[in-house]
């Protein structure tokens, strides 16, 4: 194609239509085609030849493909995780979720963690690589989805305090094959209303079960709140993301099951987090 620079100078316009962040995304699928990691890319790029596979990986993202799809991964809290489209990609806004916990938790770890829906393992990984003495469990309905989390757990170094079950809480009794008492139940649940209309990136790439929850976007709180009981340290603390207009019916279904709410923004200044005690 010719040297690096002209190159991402091109797929950068070329990718402006498409994506919010045209330029970074160009340098990341740049960067994955040379082997080499965006820093190093930064570095030498005046001496830099685009890899003959630039321009498909460039129509790629054109079609709407996310990033993160294409080269496989996706950074959060710092590490680096394997994604596929049979998971979520990790959101910086999680990330709120894992601040939370550590504030939580300045001194004495939690003893045990589950991570309800964990996907890629992203936020039941970060949360252990946070706390190296705590063990901790993720759960998913979807078999594809845990093999990505075994991955990431084996990568990061984490699969001896992480274990995972194949688990869906939409059947009966879902709890039983769970243990008791942990300390932290972390949960970025499917949140989004059937009738949302979203990016093509996501509605076209990332899997519609772990993203939709009925109309209001709620089915899944119905069923995760008023399960927490059975879950639950008496002292545990359970960290919840809500969608940006979910704070005021995610808090009455965590009042009516008698649990003690608070809620934090995220950057934007939306509610994302909700905090349940009992």
């Amino acid at each position: 194609m010719g040297d690096a620079a002209g190159a991402l100078r091109e797929a950068a316009e070329t990718l402006a239509g498409i994506s919010d962040s045209p330029r970074l995304d160009a340098e990341l699928l740049m960067a994955h085609g040379l082997q080499i990691e965006r820093a190093e890319l930064l570095l030498k790029l005046p001496e830099l030849d685009a890899p003959a596979a630039f321009s498909s990986l460039v129509a790629r993202r054109r079609q709407s493909e996310p990033v993160a799809h294409i080269i496989g991964r996706k950074e959060f809290w710092g590490l680096d995780f394997q994604v596929t489209a049979d998971v979520l990609i990790p959101r910086p806004d999680s990330e709120l979720l894992i601040e939370e916990a550590v504030r939580l938790f300045p001194s004495a770890p939690p003893q045990g963690i589950v991570d309800l829906g964990t996907g890629s393992g992203a936020l039941l990984l970060a949360a252990l690589h946070e706390f190296p003495d705590t063990r901790g469990v993720g759960i998913d309905a979807s078999a594809a989805a845990l093999q990505i989390a075994h991955n990431n757990a084996d990568a990061l170094g984490l699969a001896d305090r992480a274990s995972f079950q194949l688990l869906d809480w939409s059947q009966r009794n879902w709890t039983d094959s769970l243990d008791s008492g942990f300390d932290l139940i972390l949960a970025n649940p499917p949140y989004v209303s059937t009738r949302a209309d979203l990016s093509a990136d996501v509605a076209d790439f990332e899997p519609h079960q772990a993203l939709f929850a009925g109309e209001e976007g709620l089915d899944d709180y119905r069923i995760l709140i008023p399960a927490l009981a059975q879950l639950l340290s008496p002292t545990g603390i359970a960290l919840l993301e809500i969608g940006f207009d979910q704070a005021g019916p995610v808090s009455k279904i965590a009042e009516e099951s008698s649990y003690h709410v608070e809620l934090k923004q995220d950057l934007s200044k939306n509610d994302r987090l909700i905090i349940l005690h009992r």
